[in-house]
């Protein structure tokens, strides 16, 4: 399942996405994996939060961000949360470029049982149609 959280800088969706994270970590039967491109924002997890600098691993493009959810996936096999800040930052690419990866995306985490959880910095307008669906 894929769930995203939309608005322009500024708006809240880090702070929204903390809060979802923590939520989830207290209720969470398996493991909540926090993504984000640095490490301002980790000392704002709970301790059971996993935390991740994506900057770290060089990604640059939909198919290594793809291979990067899924060797976190495969190394933690009760991987339930995996929240993602700043999605488009770690991707390096336009959205109206990224349906296939969102496909991807979609069939992995139905397969696995993940919830993955983005945050998107882009205006109203400029919202794919094909992200609709997963509108939070």
């Amino acid at each position: 399942m894929i769930q995203i959280i939309f608005g322009e800088k500024g708006s809240g969706k880090t702070k929204q996405i903390l809060e979802l994270s923590n939520r989830a970590a207290l209720t969470a039967k398996g493991s909540v994996v926090f993504v984000d491109v640095d490490e301002r924002y980790m000392y704002d997890l709970n301790l059971s939060v996993r935390f991740i600098n994506a900057a770290e691993y060089g990604i640059s493009g939909p198919k290594q961000f793809f291979g990067f959810l899924a060797g976190i996936s495969a190394s933690d096999h009760d991987l339930e949360y995996l929240v993602v800040d700043s999605f488009t930052e770690i991707v390096r690419h336009d959205l109206a470029s990224l349906e296939d990866l969102f496909k991807q995306l979609d069939a992995f985490t139905d397969a696995h049982h993940i919830r993955l959880i983005l945050s998107l910095s882009c205006a109203e307008e400029q919202i794919p149609a094909y992200l609709e669906a997963y509108r939070s």
